[in-house]
């Protein structure tokens, strides 16, 4: 018999605020959300940019701020605020128990660093060796480490000394549903009482905007319905999300609150031919809502044209018609973070009852059904691979 999986601990930080209550509030008025989009600092395109954080809260030493740069600081301030709620910050006892798996993305560049190699460059001779001298000599390694990937959760290690096991995915939308996943069939399973999982993605880079940009994915004016927008519809948004999962008998032993019952998750890897990303979420229905249909759907869907219209259909087919509420309309998209986030936002529903109003208010699947929240179910479609599904369940 599987093991029953709580939630007893969050922390979200995004455009629109840091917390559950902030994210509540800001996601209530539309002018409120729709304010939060930056379409000035990385013309033409919009970012959702991070909510101005007091680093000094969860990460109190200087030098460790300095270590790092804005995408580990969103990972280590939102795990610190999840294990502070779930009651195991500082406790060492308990941090050496937890076991911690992150979802991440490729490493931080030093983008002045960048920019002064390449001003040098002009007028250089071709060859790779003047390049080796300036990345010897400008590069601070210390700085440069810190910026690896599979640091990312070692640095949450370093600073709220959390010392299980820990595993760092990367994989754009898949590590974030992966993260969860694992650690939920670990505690399921007995294989574990006490996880940490979570992820963070920092829109502010340039270079991750230019990547996407080359690939056609990124949104420019004029901004069009969510639901319905061309392949070039992504909007980027910063986040940082982390949860506490843990056994419910392990939960009741130390007395902790759950903020939720995680009932299970599921993923999987469609080739994404038309129609394959949805006959996969069809079969993750079946495995977790067929039997207690849940009223409400939180999507992950990125905005890019034809995945998005897909996972809009196959949303427009389901059974008992829940409402739906294709949330990067609001924080923006992602990418590690984005499946992580929505759980913590469903947490917020369940905590109120009932869902935050329509984010596309002419939208048929956002507006029908009922507004009321017992049981989410939790989308993650990839923008290019990975598709997850996740139930949750208010407890009580």
């Amino acid at each position: 018999m599987k093991r029953e999986v709580w939630i007893t601990g969050c922390g979200l930080i995004s455009a629109l605020g840091e917390g559950r209550a902030q994210h509540w509030s800001a996601l209530g008025d539309s002018s409120v959300w729709q304010s939060r989009m930056d379409s000035r600092r990385h013309a033409p395109y919009s970012v959702h940019p991070m909510v101005a954080l007091d680093l000094d809260r969860y990460i109190p030493r200087k030098g460790d701020q300095r270590a790092m740069g804005p995408l580990m600081h969103y990972g280590c301030y939102a795990a610190g605020m999840a294990l502070a709620e779930a009651g195991v910050a500082g406790n060492a006892e308990l941090l050496g128990r937890t076991h911690m798996i992150v979802a991440a993305p490729g490493g931080e560049r030093d983008t002045a660093a960048d920019e002064q190699i390449l001003a040098a460059r002009v007028g250089k001779e071709a060859g790779g060796r003047w390049l080796n001298e300036k990345m010897l000599t400008d590069l601070r390694p210390t700085l440069f480490l810190a910026q690896l990937p599979n640091l990312f959760a070692g640095n949450i290690s370093i600073v709220h000394g959390v010392s299980g096991s820990s595993r760092t995915f990367m994989g754009e939308e898949s590590a974030g549903i992966d993260s969860a996943r694992i650690a939920w069939e670990r505690i399921a399973g007995d294989q574990g009482d006490l996880f940490l999982v979570g992820g963070a993605f920092n829109a502010d880079r340039p270079e991750v905007l230019l990547m996407f940009a080359q690939c056609g994915l990124l949104q420019g004016p004029p901004s069009t319905d969510f639901w319905h927008r061309p392949e070039a519809g992504m909007t980027l948004g910063s986040v940082g999300a982390f949860l506490v999962l843990e056994a419910r008998d392990h939960a009741e032993a130390r007395g902790a609150r759950p903020l939720a019952r995680l009932t299970g998750i599921v993923a999987a890897f469609s080739d994404r031919r038309p129609g394959s990303a949805a006959s996969i979420a069809r079969d993750h229905w079946v495995k977790l809502a067929e039997v207690n249909p849940p009223t409400a759907v939180l999507s992950g869907a990125c905005g890019t044209g034809a995945i998005t219209a897909e996972e809009h259909d196959f949303l427009a087919a389901l059974p008992g018609a829940p409402a739906v509420r294709g949330t990067a309309a609001a924080l923006g998209h992602s990418m590690e973070a984005s499946f992580l986030a929505n759980l913590g936002l469903a947490i917020t529903c369940l905590e109120q009852g009932s869902l935050f109003p329509p984010l596309a208010p002419a939208e048929p699947i956002e507006v029908r059904g009922t507004s009321e929240a017992r049981r989410l179910a939790v989308t993650g479609w990839g923008h290019h691979r990975g598709e997850g599904m996740a139930l949750i369940e208010r407890i009580g």
